[in-house]
């Protein structure tokens, strides 16, 4: 899927009922963020499996929506935050890929080299 430039990407963080289909997932984002609805900018939702992603948005004549389901590994999703999280494309595009964007990076120390 291509992402425009001048979109925002609002994760909705959380666990949303997969079985929702636009207007279920519509009222949530009109919930969350009611200022951006009807902006263009994509409202992402994953369910509690983790296995299946939906992105919600709106094209100026109506809601489209893309689905992605991962056959075998899982998103990962941040479980400490809540509410709506803005994310950078690069970082969305990380997410797609698997890539735990949540979560920081454990530095490793090296003692000896032998």
């Amino acid at each position: 899927m291509y992402f425009k430039k001048d979109r925002a990407i609002h994760l909705v963080a959380g666990v949303t009922d997969m079985r929702k289909q636009i207007n279920g997932l519509a009222q949530i984002a009109n919930e969350k963020k009611s200022d951006r609805v009807f902006s263009g900018d994509y409202f992402i939702f994953l369910g509690k499996t983790h296995k299946v992603m939906k992105v919600l948005y709106w094209d100026r004549t109506g809601f489209c929506l893309w689905v992605k389901r991962l056959e075998e590994e899982t998103f990962p999703w941040t479980r400490k935050q809540k509410g709506i999280i803005t994310l950078k494309r690069e970082k969305l595009k990380l997410l797609l890929k698997g890539i735990d964007i949540f979560r920081e990076h454990t530095e490793k120390r090296y003692v000896s080299v032998l």
